[in-house]
């Protein structure tokens, strides 16, 4: 039925003609894309993409400066937040107790809480999507809030689980939905699938509320439940770039391996091995620099001449590589590590361009669904827990927990420049200093409060620097002796 109504439609779009596209030209003859849907390719393939993408982050290069380059831009040293409860005391003591629950954040306890914002940038890039568990804590563990975070990888939750429950409910890909089409559940695996260390029961699930779970994840299709690698579009040409790699050098290894052949008129008398090397009865021969040989009558000396690989090797590399540099929304030089191309204006460029993409991605997937989960949930067991004296918590619970995540700052490309322009941007009235200092991943009420306990430091020690005035003026306007004003260095 479909099959008719398909061609149906190409007998139609042929007479009326308009789009090349949708028509079943010569050239469009044997372009047949799949018409399921996003969730049906991801069953099918999601589970062997994930795993050549995890083959590719081990073993190519090419693969493993790209997760490195993407994770250390989009997180860099922590997303960090920044509260904005008006009280300035009490958000000092918010931001004191959140800095000392980072480190315990880990539920493996191999990293803090901005650590692991890196391991979950990777996974997304890498399977497409990753796991964090709310994991709440007794009041004797010991912990400055009794809550820490598990993270668990794609592969944890099966992608074949599709079926009806109970009360009308259904799981799909492992997701359970109620009649509305909400999430209520996750059906974890208890044991990593292909890990053979764990002598958990095979295939044994476990169901965990929705509510417990964050699920982070950068759809790129309507109606999307599960990830898909970000090195799905680039996996082809990596792999068979990294094949293509280790063929030139096994060639060049083997003509490597010869550097003279001997050849005779005739063939030759029997080799007697006890002249030979003794093992394999091969005639070898060592040269050594002046070396003057006397050949046997009728022998001829022939070099070992190997193809080269031309002058196409660095420019098909080069071409290969912008391919799968733009599939996986890197920068060429940030995937191949290759400045040569580079000049300032290229590359501020590309970097704008690759900036505007990971502020984006801050937004939509570090922030909306990690950093401001994880800081909802820390404050009410902050809250609960008695770590936190927040009176009226509950009834101004939204207001409370206002938070502004500020990302790691840029570099500037160029230093001086980019300084003035902003300087005169915040003099013009453009921009202000708390947007500035946001922008480089600072608080401005802490950076004041910095500025001004230095300064009131500064002037107790008798502290000068830069082009301050030593001192206050004397009634004469006379500048103050020179032994009244010790001066550090800048």
């Amino acid at each position: 039925m479909l099959a008719t109504l398909s061609r149906w439609r190409r007998r139609v779009g042929a007479l009326l003609g308009g789009f090349e596209a949708g028509e079943a030209s010569r050239r469009l003859r044997h372009f047949q894309p799949s018409r399921a849907h996003l969730n049906t390719l991801i069953a099918a393939a999601g589970a062997d993409i994930t795993a050549r993408a995890r083959w590719l982050v081990r073993n190519n290069g090419y693969a493993s400066n790209a997760i490195e380059s993407w994770a250390g831009n989009v997180v860099g040293n922590g997303i960090k937040p920044s509260s904005l409860i008006t009280d300035s005391a009490l958000k000092a003591a918010v931001q004191r107790l959140w800095l000392d629950w980072t480190d315990e954040s880990d539920a493996e306890g191999f990293t803090d809480f901005y650590g692991q914002q890196r391991r979950a940038a990777r996974e997304v890039f890498i399977a497409g999507e990753v796991f964090l568990r709310f994991r709440p804590r007794r009041p004797e563990d010991g912990f400055v809030v009794p809550l820490q975070l598990q993270m668990l990888p794609a592969e944890m939750l099966p992608l074949h689980r599709n079926e009806r429950v109970a009360n009308g409910a259904v799981i799909r890909q492992g997701i359970e939905f109620d009649r509305i089409g909400r999430r209520v559940a996750y059906h974890f695996l208890r044991r990593h699938p292909g890990d053979v260390t764990d002598p958990g029961l095979a295939g044994e699930t476990v169901r965990v509320p929705a509510a417990e779970v964050i699920h982070v994840i950068d759809p790129v299709d309507a109606g999307q439940l599960r990830g898909i690698s970000r090195f799905a579009p680039g996996i082809v040409k990596l792999f068979l770039l990294d094949q293509y790699d280790d063929a030139e050098l096994d060639r060049k290894k083997v003509a490597a391996m010869h550097a003279l052949f001997i050849t005779t008129p005739a063939p030759a008398e029997p080799f007697d091995l006890a002249e030979g090397d003794g093992a394999s009865g091969e005639r070898t021969m060592d040269l050594q620099p002046s070396q003057v040989v006397m050949l046997e009558p009728g022998e001829e000396i022939q070099t070992s001449a190997p193809a080269d690989v031309g002058q196409t090797y660095e420019p098909f590399q080069y071409r290969t590589l912008l391919q799968v540099s733009a599939a996986l929304g890197i920068p060429y030089a940030y995937l191949s590590n290759d400045m040569l191309k580079a000049n300032y204006s290229n590359s501020r460029l590309a970097l704008l361009e690759f900036r505007r993409r990971i502020e984006a991605y801050q937004h939509a997937v570090m922030v909306w669904q990690i950093c401001r989960r994880v800081w909802a949930r820390w404050m009410d067991l902050a809250v609960l827990s008695g770590a936190l004296a927040i009176p009226d918590y509950e009834r101004r619970r939204r207001d409370t927990i206002a938070c502004a995540w500020l990302p790691p700052r840029w570099d500037w490309v160029d230093p001086l420049k980019d300084a003035r322009a902003e300087i005169e941007q915040i003099e013009a009235g453009l921009k202000s200093r708390t947007q500035a200092l946001a922008e480089r991943g600072y608080d401005a009420e802490q950076v004041d409060a910095e500025i001004a306990a230095d300064r009131t430091r500064e002037q107790k020690l008798g502290l000068v620097f830069g082009n301050a005035p030593s001192g206050p003026p004397s009634g004469d306007g006379a500048a103050p002796a020179e032994d009244e004003t010790a001066t550090a260095p800048t």
